[in-house]
C-alpha cells in the first residue's frame, strides 16, 4: 500500500511539474510584443542621428550591440510616437505639456531642449517619456496645436 501511494505521489508531481512548464499554460500570462515589419530594415541616418544625440559615445554599447534594444528603438521611432496637429484644441482633455517632461540626459549631460518644435525632426528619445507604460500617452507641445501621442508597447497585439 505504501509503495502504491509513493508511486502515485511521484506521478502526481511529475505531471503537475510538466503541466506548469507547458507553453500553453505560461503563454497566457506573457505579454508578447509584436513588432511591425518596418523594424527589419536598418536604422536610417536620421534615426542614427537621433540616437547619437541622446546616447553619444555610449550608443554602440547601450543600443547598437544589443539586438533587443535596436528593435525597441526602431519600434519607438517608426511606429509608436505620433505627432499630430489638431485644430480644435479647446475640445481636448488637458494633458501634460512637453516642457513638463524632463530630458533623458543620462548619457549626454549637456542635452538641450529644442528651441522651436519641428514635427519632422522631433526626437522623442531626448525626453523621459514612459515608453513602457501600458496605456496611450498624450502630451501637448507648448504654445501650439501639436500633440505627441505615444502608443503602448503592446499596441500591435
Amino acid at each position: 500500500m505504501r509503495t502504491l501511494l509513493t508511486k502515485f505521489l511521484i506521478l502526481f508531481f511529475i505531471c503537475s511539474y510538466s503541466y506548469s512548464q507547458s507553453n500553453t499554460y505560461n503563454n497566457q500570462f506573457k505579454s508578447e510584443i509584436n513588432f511591425n515589419e518596418n523594424t527589419n530594415s536598418p536604422f536610417t541616418s536620421q534615426e542614427l542621428n537621433k540616437l547619437n544625440q541622446v546616447y553619444g559615445p555610449y550608443l554602440e554599447k547601450e543600443i547598437l550591440n544589443r539586438p533587443s534594444r535596436v528593435l525597441a528603438m526602431k519600434e519607438i521611432l517608426r511606429n509608436r510616437v505620433i505627432i499630430k496637429l489638431e485644430n480644435n484644441v479647446l475640445n481636448h482633455k488637458p494633458c501634460p505639456l512637453l516642457s513638463e517632461v524632463s530630458l533623458f540626459n543620462a548619457f549626454v549631460s549637456n542635452l538641450k531642449r529644442d528651441r522651436n518644435f519641428d514635427p519632422l525632426n522631433f526626437n522623442p528619445l531626448k525626453y523621459n517619456f514612459e515608453f513602457h507604460a501600458p496605456t496611450i500617452q498624450r502630451f501637448r507641445v507648448d504654445n501650439s496645436n501639436y500633440f505627441i501621442i505615444i502608443k503602448p508597447q503592446n499596441y500591435n497585439n
